[in-house]
């Protein structure tokens, strides 16, 4: 289950629908990314191979990406069953 976002118009979008803060071209995607992060009980239930889910280094230590489009990417932490600090971004 989703805990907390970073991204405060990618937790609008996720509540109310409201896709002011998001690009439109991802919100097909989005919404069923962020449907898969609620459910999620266990990390590889993530691992469809569209999403690309792949684990970050560095600064991101700790946390997991999945795919949007092109350079886009939602990222988070996994613990316990519960995903934390959601983010929507483009990092490349």
């Amino acid at each position: 289950m989703i805990k907390s976002f970073a991204h405060k118009g990618l937790e609008k979008f996720f509540t109310t629908g409201n896709s002011v803060s998001i690009q439109a071209i991802h919100s097909k995607q989005l919404r069923l990314i962020l449907a898969l992060l609620n459910d999620a009980k266990q990390l590889s239930d993530l691992k469809a191979p569209a999403l690309r889910l792949h684990a970050l280094k560095g600064k991101r230590s700790g946390f997991f990406a999945v795919t949007v489009q092109a350079n886009w990417r939602v990222i988070f932490q996994f613990e316990d069953g519960d995903v934390y600090v959601v983010d929507y971004l483009d990092y490349h």
